[in-house]
């Protein structure tokens, strides 16, 4: 732990937890992981506790905007009774821009705490997969690190940029594009949007599949690899070497037992502050997303269709920034997984 500073990477860990799970020690926590004991109850408590903040800041942002198609609608029939179109169509598009001032402010904020999400997941991949690999070859798997750290700081790196770079903003245009098109008949661009933000699901799956794919793959046989490799090189040493030979060969396979424990408990710290750093976007996504599709069904019988409309489009657009962040964050959560299962792999073989 010392030669690997495990302590920096401690220190670096509680930065990003401490949003999500501020009464999370992360050392402590790496110390049940070796010795197999979790407490799962401080992750528990925080998960709760930010569910309940989002709550309620979903319930604040909606109740606003019930409030306002509730006095549209009252005004609307008030004008429509008097015979008076144009006082009809003013007001519904004060209700319109109110509607989607509102919107674009919870908007604005989930991309922002999307980017920064994204963001940290990169920066904690730099620091978590370097020490892990390290621990992966010190098990005695050298050529699965060889073969998978390529793949796997290369897709981090590549498919983070992609996402941040090109999906988030097509997202954007998609969103927009959805928002002028119900303003009026006139206008129509819906399928376009419609089409964007399809093609940016499928642009998710097919990514993680390729990358899942390949890595599972690289990884299978190159542990396997390293585990005849190292069967070899014990049986080498226990019988050519005089006296100590037997006993060199038997030390060795403790040395490297333990050293595989301590990569879990890593692995496994790592996955623990993934989710916490993904927790709180995550969160709001969901609640935000179920939240716009209940008020769109509320207010059908007494909005206008394109208001209704553009409620449920936002709430699409949520949804689809929540499969962006469990995109990232199933990324990385397989990549750990799969570069513990090498090296437990290469074990199993000895």
């Amino acid at each position: 732990m010392s030669i690997l500073n495990i302590s920096d990477f401690i220190n670096k860990s509680e930065d990003y937890t401490k949003e999500s799970f501020p009464d999370l020690d992360v050392g402590e926590l790496l110390n049940s992981a070796i010795n197999g004991k979790v407490n799962n109850k401080t992750f528990y408590s925080a998960l709760l506790s930010l569910l309940g903040k989002e709550v309620v800041n979903a319930i604040r942002v909606l109740a606003n905007v019930m409030l306002i198609v509730v006095i549209h609608s009252l005004l609307k029939s008030i004008s429509e009774n008097l015979g008076n179109s144009g006082v009809s169509k003013i007001t519904y598009y004060v209700e319109y821009i109110l509607i989607v001032t509102l919107v674009l402010v919870s908007f604005s904020e989930v991309i922002t705490i999307t980017k920064n999400s994204i963001q940290n997941l990169v920066g904690f991949s730099y620091s978590l997969l370097p020490i892990l690999l390290a621990l992966v070859a010190a098990t005695g798997s050298v050529i699965s690190v060889s073969v998978v750290q390529p793949v796997i700081l290369g897709s981090v790196v590549f498919i983070s940029s992609i996402v941040q770079n090109a999906v988030i903003p097509i997202l954007l245009i998609g969103t927009v594009l959805g928002v002028i098109s119900n303003i009026s008949e006139k206008v129509q661009v819906e399928r376009l949007s419609k089409f964007f933000k399809s093609g940016i699901v499928w642009f998710l799956g097919i990514v993680v599949t390729l990358f899942v794919g390949v890595l599972s793959i690289e990884g299978t046989l190159s542990s396997s690899v390293d585990g005849v490799t190292a069967k070899t090189t014990k049986a080498v040493v226990s019988n050519f070497v005089p006296v100590v030979g037997k006993a060199l060969g038997d030390s060795v396979d403790t040395v490297l037992g333990c050293t595989n424990i301590l990569k879990n408990a890593t692995g496994l710290v790592g996955i623990v502050i993934i989710i916490g750093i993904c927790a709180m976007p995550i969160i709001k996504l969901i609640i935000l997303s179920a939240s716009f599709q209940l008020v769109s069904a509320l207010s059908e019988p007494i909005a206008d269709k394109n208001i209704v409309k553009l409620l449920s489009h936002i709430g699409d657009v949520f949804k689809i920034l929540l499969a962006i962040m469990f995109f990232i964050a199933v990324m990385l959560i397989v990549g750990i997984t799969i570069i513990i299962k090498i090296s437990n792999g290469g074990l199993m073989y000895r």
